[in-house]
């Protein structure tokens, strides 16, 4: 079928033949926003995607100009409206399924419609390689990727076969825009002084990202986060005023969905964006404050995000904590770490002590020596938490051994005072995982922590805990028990010099002298 009977079909003029491609686009937009009924909307859609596919090249694209530039972006986002998602009158940002049902139909029809273009686009720029057909590409480029962004997704509104045409739909844009990823093609091209299409797609989600208007539309936030994570260094640093009050936004909901989104997107940005960047305008202390807000919440799956995004957000308000210098003055750091210690010290939710219990790992990992300021309450926790199974996996006895490793190699002048109660509860610990029924594999790995954990501590008292070990009746013990016992009494004994010690610990020497001195 050629294009005269195209457009005779879908009534267009009254003589077909004279009436050109481009005017036909101006009727189809009128014809299209002013029928009520979806069955005939889906028509002229089924009938616009043949226009495209069966028109000549030299029709489609005659000498574009401004004018005609305005006019093909008219009419896609005409026909992308028609596959917008309900507004939510609620507070609540959501709707029911049922409000979705037709909107995969729709997206569909549409992306066809869309992916028809981009391929005469694509054909066009490949024959003719036109300055023009390449500013057209990248005008229609924003809109391409957002529309195939908001149905990329598994959500209420998407269907298999729409997710399907969503992601040729964003292909074709990468591939409209000359782009090897869609990373490039929302970055751009900086050795070629070439702009991504991040500004442009940013700018069209400003107008719904605002604190009256986000929860009406509930695919716009899922864009903005897609989008963002695309971009890093350094081309985050450019749109930082664009994509930073959104973020704080989204995570300042009162929905533990969107506050999670709204700080994996502050995580993101924080990682992307140059510390001096983000403590530009005080930027990186509204944030410090956002978040640490978050940490009185009772949310497992939320303070997972909020504790490593804090973490690397304390790195850019302090200096590291090893080389600031001496006297070592207390900083946020140190007040966190005291809020997390008290919180886990309390809880008794397994979900919300493994992820406590994973953090903290981190935690003492990036404070490195100041960690023995804490080391009282540390010792509590440690100790309560060994305690508690948390089956099938132990993740939070784990980590809570990895914990203990890193503070006895960290801060190991200071452990020989508590040796007594480490040594006890280590024991007590091996003791049970022993008799309880865990898998073998599972139950080994446990035991094996604990007996580094031993030996360690050993080390910290130079031999100390080995004869206290010695003197044990090894007839009131199981075997795996015993076994365990017999690997650190088995260790050769360190030379008390502390320049001896210090090299088994990975520690300076400067280090080993400044633990001593150290106030609690």
């Amino acid at each position: 079928m050629d294009v005269a009977h195209v457009l005779q079909e879908m009534r267009i003029g009254d003589e077909a033949g004279s009436c050109s491609v481009l005017a036909a686009f101006s009727r189809i937009r009128e014809r299209f926003e002013a029928e009520d009924a979806p069955e005939r909307r889906a028509r002229i859609l089924e009938e616009t995607a043949g226009l495209l596919a069966r028109a000549p090249l030299d029709r489609l694209f005659p000498e574009l100009s401004d004018d005609l530039r305005g006019q093909y972006l008219g009419l896609v986002n005409s026909f992308t409206r028609h596959a917008a998602l309900p507004p939510c009158d609620t507070d609540s940002g959501a709707l029911c399924a049922k409000s979705y049902a037709d909107i995969p139909a729709r997206a569909q029809a549409v992306s066809a419609v869309l992916l028809a273009l981009s391929v005469q686009i694509q054909k066009a720029l490949e024959d003719q390689n036109s300055p023009a057909v390449r500013s057209l590409a990248r005008t229609l480029a924003p809109t391409f990727c957002i529309f195939s962004i908001t149905h990329l997704l598994e959500q209420p509104w998407t269907s298999a076969a729409s997710r399907r045409s969503a992601r040729e739909l964003l292909a074709a844009a990468v591939a409209l825009t000359d782009s090897s990823s869609v990373q490039e093609m929302l970055s751009g091209r900086p050795e070629q002084e070439q702009k991504g299409a991040l500004g442009p797609v940013l700018d069209a989600l400003q107008p719904e990202l605002t604190k009256e208007s986000w929860k009406r539309n509930q695919a716009v936030k899922h864009v903005f986060s897609w989008v963002l994570v695309q971009v890093g260094r350094p081309w985050l640093t450019e749109y930082l005023e664009k994509v930073f009050p959104p973020s704080l936004l989204i995570s300042d909901d009162y929905h533990t969905e969107n506050k999670v989104l709204g700080v994996h997107c502050l995580h993101h940005i924080v990682l992307n964006v140059p510390a001096a960047d983000l403590r530009q305008f005080n930027r990186a202390q509204v944030l410090y404050h956002a978040l640490f807000n978050h940490l009185h919440t009772s949310e497992a799956v939320l303070i997972q995000v909020v504790l490593p995004c804090l973490l690397d957000l304390l790195s850019v308000l302090e200096k590291p904590p090893v080389h600031s210098g001496l006297p070592r003055k207390p900083t946020r750091f140190d007040d966190v770490l005291r809020h997390i210690l008290t919180y886990m010290e309390m809880e008794h939710k397994l979900d919300l002590r493994r992820v406590y219990a994973k953090n903290l790992v981190l935690f003492i990992e990036r404070m490195g020596i100041v960690i023995v300021r804490h080391l009282k309450r540390l010792e509590r926790v440690i100790v309560g938490y060994l305690e508690v199974p948390d089956a099938p996996e132990e993740k939070a006895r784990l980590s809570i051994l990895d914990a203990l490793q890193k503070t006895l190699q960290i801060a190991w002048p200071r452990m020989e005072r508590r040796m007594g109660s480490l040594a006890q509860s280590l024991l007590r610990f091996l003791v049970d995982v022993s008799s309880e029924s865990l898998p073998p594999q599972l139950k080994e790995q446990l035991m094996t922590q604990a007996s580094h954990c031993l030996l360690l501590l050993d080390h910290c008292s130079k031999g100390k805990l080995q004869s206290l070990l010695r003197e044990l009746d090894s007839s009131c013990v199981s075997e795996p028990v015993l076994k365990c016992i017999q690997k650190v009494t088995a260790a050769p004994l360190l030379e008390s010099d502390s320049v001896s010690i210090h090299s088994v610990f990975g520690l300076s020497k400067r280090t080993v002298i400044f633990c001593f001195i150290f106030t609690k």
